[in-house]
């Protein structure tokens, strides 16, 4: 990783001031944001994160990753870099999706503290100050967690369903303020250099390298432009995928419900016996026979489904699918906070 020691944060008459509302050891930022087809929103975003670094005195980069906007995303960034210097544009070869270009950003940040957000303007980029207040010497990742979403119901449900799959890894009391909106020590990346699978879930790899979380209340707006690209299926399916490439959770299930079933068994087989030793009856045969078989068949292709989740997640990974591919990029260089003065 290329190391950028940026100037120190100066006012007007040349005395040395840290950032507003920030702790001492946070002295630069780099704002990485996925970008899937919001050319709409671009702009106002670059324009609003720099009124936030001139006014706090950050010195600050951004990072627009485009996933393979179908839209005129990409002409957009490179017009944004050429008006901006501290800006910089990543182009990914193909659609990898929102965790795996942020794991390209995050690698490409030069700065001591990254700070993700969406690119919908949902997240506020003036909450910044807020995530960064309490990025001090107790905490390594903050997340802005939204006093109330503006999304629709079923993305709500989609939602809850991730966090509930991010239980298994991050504990339940972090999984609950899981957002896009983050705040985390560029450092943390060195627990997970040497990831190269290619599903990515940014939330579970900073547990890797930490477990000192917090969250603060972040206010979130409605999106202005367009649609989320998030539906319900894609959700669901980013939850699963999540506990099988990350947790051992879903095998346990399976064991359990080997378990169960097994319980379940004996007592019958129990039932069975004590018909007929004590009333010299028996069960009806091949409904009774029918039905445990399904029982113990469905539990035994469920335990297996399971695990051939697992073989294909090592299967992909044997193949060294990459995370990501990287097209081109567009300027290179960093916001000194002498330009926030």
């Amino acid at each position: 990783m290329e190391d950028v020691t940026l100037k120190p944060l100066l006012r007007t008459n040349g005395s040395q001031v840290r950032p507003m509302d920030s702790p001492p050891d946070v002295h630069s930022i780099s704002v990485v944001v996925p970008v899937y087809n919001s050319e709409g929103s671009l702009e106002k975003l670059v324009d609003r994160l720099d009124q936030v670094f001139h006014s706090h005195a950050l010195a600050a980069e951004i990072i627009l990753v485009d996933d393979a906007s179908r839209d005129g995303s990409w002409e957009c960034i490179q017009q944004l870099s050429e008006r901006y210097p501290f800006v910089r544009g990543i182009h990914l070869m193909r659609n990898y999706g929102q965790h795996n270009a942020l794991l390209c950003g995050i690698r490409a940040a030069r700065n001591d503290v990254v700070v993700t957000i969406d690119d919908d303007l949902q997240n506020p980029p003036e909450e910044i100050p807020a995530l960064l207040k309490l990025l001090d010497g107790n905490n390594d990742v903050v997340y802005g967690t939204p006093r109330a979403e503006q999304h629709g119901l079923w993305r709500d449900t989609a939602s809850r369903i991730t966090k509930i799959a991010l239980q298994s890894t991050m504990g339940a009391k972090t999984a609950r303020n899981v957002s896009a909106f983050r705040a985390l020590r560029t450092k943390l990346r060195d627990a997970f250099a040497d990831y190269h699978g290619s599903f990515v879930s940014i939330d579970v790899l900073l547990t890797w390298g930490t477990t000192r979380f917090v969250a603060v209340p972040v206010r979130h707006d409605p999106r202005p432009y367009g649609t989320s690209n998030y539906t319900m299926r894609k959700l669901v399916t980013h939850a699963l995928n999540m506990m099988t490439g990350f947790s051992v959770l879903p095998l346990q299930v399976a064991s359990m419900v080997g378990f169960v079933l097994t319980l379940f068994g004996l007592c019958i087989l129990a039932y069975v016996l004590i018909r007929y030793f004590v009333e010299g009856g028996s069960v009806a045969g091949f409904p009774f026979l029918a039905s445990l078989i399904s029982i113990f068949s469905g539990a035994q292709m469920f335990a297996l489904g399971i695990m051939g989740e697992y073989l294909a997640r090592m299967h992909f990974r044997s193949m060294e699918k990459p995370a990501y591919t990287v097209r081109e990029t567009t300027g290179s260089a960093p916001r000194s906070a002498a330009a926030s003065s």
